[in-house]
């Protein structure tokens, strides 16, 4: 038996022993990670700056502040979530009562990615434990900084069995999918979730797996076009676009182009002047993301931006004017380039996004109640704004994920704790009987019928 199977069975007995089952366990574990992980803060945004080049402050704004805040939420409604839940059953089965438990799912493995490595860690285990399970953590290695820091919080916080961090690179997620969980969630791209589905199915382990894909922006003729510029570009500045929900190319109606293209140079200018050198402003995460976006430059002339700089690993958010079947609108980008498409009628939009997979993200910038009703009837997306973008996933009560392609699995708030437990539904059985239901049938149809009317 190797280390890593040793680890896993000391967290499965952990787990069996019934330790993580009680309320007042799993309260007194969250808030231990409440307590270290406001002890690590420094530690944490030390590390995604090293890693990633996010200033402090989008570091706390996307990753610490919301793990914190979910933190807060879970404990605060925890008892709600947990209680049985009173459910009606059939009149035929009278008399009768029953109840829905949420129960604990069992060992879950978390894999994470290098993007938001903090968040997209912390809140799925924290949902886990809400939920009484025992967590294993594989953070990305494509953020090492950031890894090792989680390594440290999660010791400082709680026992191994009932969670462990298990850093490392493909092999080691080789490794681990290898085993068989109770209950796998995954963030990262699509091949990588093939992979991950394939090695759950060969354990029927259900799984949450939160993908990505090719976001649409909408730009309708009646968009308030400087708060449409300044949110679209705020969407894309974050993480460099290294953001599965940034808005990943622009369907612009014609009338309003020029107005929209202008209005993006003015506020590129105040939010991200010296984008080479500008701390405010990520870095691509490597040199060979680096090579990939500003490879897809050469030949265009961008419409706003077009900066780039090997040296910082950064590109400038970049605009480039695109036509329905251009490269740039066959995958997912994620980096800090947009392709702009001009269409003329709201079905033309609609039609070109149909044509691919469906997206996890949807943005429309709109005044008209008519083109937000007629976008959410014929679209379908995971999630969405109108009138901004990317703030759809940083709150604790709508559920955050992706339909189709772009995902499957709901968390967030109570569809976290929902995700990580099963729900067991029981009938509570009076000793009275109605007759009907046993043979001899003879005339009872008309009579059953009644009862399942």
């Amino acid at each position: 038996m190797n280390h890593l199977e040793k680890r896993l069975g000391r967290q499965r007995a952990h787990f069996d022993s019934g330790a993580t089952r009680p309320l007042s366990r799993r309260e007194t574990a969250l808030r231990r990670l409440l307590r270290a992980l406001d002890q690590s803060e420094g530690d944490l945004l030390a590390a995604l700056e090293r890693d990633l080049g996010k200033h402090p402050f989008e570091g706390y704004e996307t990753e610490v502040g919301l793990v914190r805040q979910h933190l807060r939420y879970t404990l605060a409604h925890l008892h709600r979530w947990a209680r049985p839940k009173l459910a009606a059953v059939s009149p035929l089965h009278f008399p009768a009562g029953g109840f829905i438990r949420p129960e604990p799912r069992g060992l879950v493995l978390i894999i994470a990615p290098w993007n938001y490595p903090v968040q997209l860690c912390l809140i799925p285990l924290i949902d886990a434990i809400a939920a009484g399970n025992c967590a294993v953590l594989k953070p990305s290695e494509g953020a090492p900084a950031t890894a090792q820091a989680l390594c440290r919080l999660l010791r400082l916080a709680l026992p191994e069995g009932w969670a462990s961090c298990v850093p490392g690179g493909v092999e080691t997620t080789r490794a681990l999918l290898a085993e068989r969980f109770d209950y796998i969630f995954f963030t990262g791209g699509q091949r990588v979730g093939k992979i991950v589905m394939r090695a759950a199915a060969e354990h029927l382990t259900p799984v949450t797996l939160e993908l990505g894909g090719k976001s649409p922006c909408i730009v309708a003729p009646s968009a308030d076009i400087p708060l449409a510029a300044r949110r679209i570009l705020w969407g894309k500045l974050l993480g460099a676009g290294q953001t599965c929900v940034a808005p990943d190319y622009l369907l612009v109606h014609r009338s309003v182009k020029e107005a929209l293209v202008a209005e993006l140079r003015r506020q590129l200018a105040l939010l991200c002047p010296d984008f080479a050198h500008n701390k405010d402003y990520p870095r691509l995460v490597s040199e060979r993301a680096f090579d990939r976006l500003a490879g897809l430059l050469i030949g265009r002339t961008p419409l706003v931006g077009g900066g780039v700089c090997r040296e910082e690993r950064r590109i400038e958010p970049t605009v480039i004017e695109a036509e329905p079947g251009d490269p740039l609108l066959k995958e997912e980008l994620f980096g800090p380039l947009l392709p702009l498409v001009c269409f003329d009628r709201l079905g033309d939009a609609i039609r070109l996004v149909r044509a691919g997979e469906k997206s996890l993200a949807l943005y429309l910038f709109t005044r008209s109640a008519g083109t937000v009703r007629r976008v959410c009837e014929q679209l379908s997306f995971g999630g969405g704004c109108v009138n901004d973008t990317v703030v759809q996933m940083a709150g604790n009560t709508l559920p955050f994920g992706g339909v189709g392609a772009s995902g499957m699995g709901r968390y967030h708030g109570p569809h976290g704790f929902l995700a990580m437990s099963h729900q067991k539904p029981v009938v509570l059985r009076g000793q009275l009987a109605l007759p009907v239901r046993y043979p001899p049938y003879g005339e009872k149809l008309d009579l059953l019928k009644l009862l399942l009317r």
